[in-house]
C-alpha cells in the first residue's frame, strides 16, 4: 500500500523550474531517504507533499488526501519538521510543544517525549538557548506529536553530532508505529545508507528511486554510486588557493589558547584548554553539541570576553588588541554571519569593504568567489531564500574574500551535498598548502582525517589531542566516527 503517490509533478518559482516530471509512489511503513545536491528540490517537494506550496502542475495524493484542498486533514495525521527548526526562539521547550499539540485533534502525552528526548531537565529553556543537538531533538518532538501516520524530516541531523544522530534515529524508531512512513532528507550518506528506500533528485528531476542496498551492500559502493549519480567529482585546482595572497609571517604558533575558560553563571562551557595551531595547520575541534566549541571560537575571535586564560593570534593579545587580532581571521560562523535581506552580491560586497578592500581589487575577488563557489544564479537573490547549502557557500566566500593568513571555520559543511563537501575541503586542503592555518569544527567524521591534529571536546574540556590516526587507534576503532563514539561515551561512563 503506498502512503503518497506522485503524477507529473511540475513546481516553477517565477522562471525557475525547481521540480520537473516527477512520479513517485512511495510505500507505507518504511524510512526512505531523499538526497540531492544543494538546490535540487528536497524542500520543495516534501513542502508540496504537506500542502505547504501548490504544484503548478501534475497530482499529488498524501495518505488518500489531496494536500491542495485538504491541508488540513494532513495536518492532523502528519509530522513536519522543516530545515529551520520550526520552533518559536522565545517559547520554552514545554510552551512550544503545547503550541503544536494544538494542531492535533488526540490527547498527546508530552512526558514521554520528554522522557525519549532527555529535554525534561530543559522543558522550561527558552529554544533560542538549547545547544544545536536539542532544538533538532525538540523540533523532532513537535514533529512527533500526535502519532502521526506519516512523518517529513527536511535535514533533521544538520549540524548535529554522531552520537546525536544516532539517538535521533534510535528516537524515531521507538516512538513511530508500525505503519508510520518516514522521508528523510539528508546529506549525510552514512545516514541514509541505513535506510529501506531512497529517492535521489537532481536539479528537480527524479534520478533515482528504489531500494537503497540497489546501489551497494556496503556504504563505500553506495557513496560512490550516489556521487556517480549526482554528477561526479572530479578534483581540480582550486581557484581560490592559485589566488591567495598572504604576507609572510615568523610566527611559530599563529593561534595560541593558554587555560582558556568561559563560565556563564555556575555553568562552565569552556574550562582550561590549550592548544596551539601552526602555519598551515589544520586544527580540529571535535566533540558533541553544546561541548564548547562555538564558545572557543567567539573567544578566539575577540567575540566573547573570557572568563579566564589567554588567546593569542599571530602573537597578538586577542583582548588587548581585538580588531587587530581579527584582522588576520576568516570567519566563518555556525549559524551565518549574514545580512539575510541582502543579497549574495551585497553581503560579498559589504564583507571585502569591511575587511578594507576597495576598487578593482574589490571587484575582481567578489567576481572570484562569486566564479569559483558557483553563486552566480544567485547573485541577486535574498540571502534569506537561498537553500542551505547555497548559503554554506556565500559564508565560506565572505570569510575568504580578503585572504587572511588563518580561518576559523565553524561547521562549514553543515548542510552541504556530498560533491560540495568535497570541494570545499579542495579549497580548504590547497589553503593550508600554502600556509593558511585552519580551525574548524564538523560533525562529518571522514572529514577528520584532513585535519593534521584534532582535538576532542566534551562538557567544555579537551579529553583527547592527537592526530586522527593516533586517536583512532587509541580508541580500537575501524574509523574516526566509532573513534569519536567510543571516547565520548568512556568520558560519560567514566562521570
Amino acid at each position: 500500500m503506498n502512503c503518497i503517490e506522485i503524477k507529473n509533478l511540475e513546481k516553477k518559482f517565477d522562471e525557475t523550474l525547481a521540480l520537473s516530471n516527477i512520479n513517485l509512489n512511495l510505500k507505507k511503513g518504511e524510512i526512505i531517504a531523499l538526497l540531492g545536491a544543494d538546490g535540487a528540490g528536497k524542500s520543495t517537494l516534501l513542502r508540496l507533499i504537506v500542502g505547504l506550496l501548490c504544484a503548478d502542475f501534475g497530482e499529488i495524493i498524501t495518505l488518500g488526501f489531496n494536500p491542495k484542498k485538504e491541508k488540513e486533514k494532513i495536518v492532523e495525521i502528519t509530522g513536519y519538521m522543516p530545515q529551520k527548526f520550526g520552533l518559536y526562539e522565545d517559547l520554552t521547550v514545554i510552551e512550544n510543544l503545547n503550541l503544536y499539540s494544538n494542531l492535533k485533534k488526540n490527547k498527546i502525552d508530552f512526558e514521554k517525549l520528554l522522557d525519549f528526548t532527555k529535554l525534561k531537565p530543559f522543558k522550561n529553556r527558552l529554544a533560542k538557548d538549547l545547544s544545536g543537538g536539542m532544538k533538532q531533538k525538540l523540533g523532532l518532538a513537535c514533529a512527533l506529536l500526535g502519532e502521526p501516520e506519516l512523518l517529513i524530516l527536511d535535514e533533521p541531523s544538520v549540524g548535529v553530532d554522531p552520537l546525536s544522530r544516532l539517538e535521533l534515529l534510535e528516537l524515531i524508531k521507538k516512538t513511530i508505529g508500525k505503519n508510520t512512513s518516514v522521508i528523510w532528507s539528508s546529506s549525510y550518506l552514512d545516514e541514509a545508507f541505513n535506510f529501506n528506500s531512497c529517492i535521489i533528485l537532481d536539479k528537480g528531476k527524479v534520478i533515482f528511486s528504489g531500494k537503497t542496498k540497489t546501489l551497494g551492500n556496503n556504504y563505500e559502493t553506495f557513496e560512490k554510486e550516489v556521487i556517480k549519480l549526482m554528477g561526479g567529482y572530479k578534483k581540480i585546482e582550486s581557484q581560490v588557493a592559485k589566488n591567495y595572497h598572504i604576507k609572510n609571517h615568523n610566527e611559530d604558533c599563529v593561534v595560541v589558547a593558554k587555560d582558556l575558560s568561559k563560565k556563564f553563571g555556575d555553568f562552565w562551557a569552556v574550562k582550561n584548554n590549550s592548544f596551539c595551531i601552526k602555519k598551515g595547520e589544520i586544527f580540529g575541534l571535535l566533540g558533541p553539541n553544546g561541548a564548547g566549541k562555538s564558545t572557543t571560537f567567539q573567544m578566539m575571535c575577540a567575540l566573547l570576553k573570557p572568563s579566564g586564560g589567554k588567546g593569542y593570534i599571530m602573537g597578538v593579545d586577542v583582548e588587548k588588541k581585538p580588531t587587530l587580532a581579527r584582522s588576520y581571521i576568516g570567519y566563518m560562523a555556525q549559524k551565518f554571519s549574514l545580512y539575510q535581506r541582502l543579497s549574495v552580491y551585497d553581503n560579498l560586497d559589504f564583507f571585502a569593504g569591511a575587511y578594507g578592500l576597495f576598487g578593482k581589487d574589490k571587484k575582481e575577488k567578489i567576481e572570484r568567489m562569486i566564479n569559483v563557489f558557483e553563486l552566480e544564479k544567485y547573485r541577486n537573490t535574498q540571502t534569506s531564500l537561498l537553500p542551505l547549502g547555497f548559503k554554506q557557500r556565500l559564508s565560506l566566500s565572505c570569510a575568504l574574500i580578503h585572504e587572511p593568513p588563518i580561518l576559523f571555520l565553524d561547521e562549514p559543511t553543515s548542510g552541504v551535498d556530498a560533491i560540495q563537501r568535497k570541494e570545499f575541503w579542495n579549497h580548504i586542503n590547497a589553503l593550508s598548502n600554502i600556509g593558511v592555518s585552519v580551525l574548524v569544527t564538523t560533525h562529518f567524521m571522514d572529514e577528520a582525517k584532513f585535519c593534521n591534529n584534532i582535538s576532542l571536546f566534551y562538557n567544555g574540556e579537551i579529553i583527547a589531542l592527537d592526530k586522527p590516526e593516533k586517536l583512532i587507534k587509541n580508541a580500537q576503532a575501524k574509523d574516526m566516527n566509532e573513534a569519536f563514539i567510543k571516547l565520548i561515551n568512556k568520558k560519560r561512563e567514566a562521570k
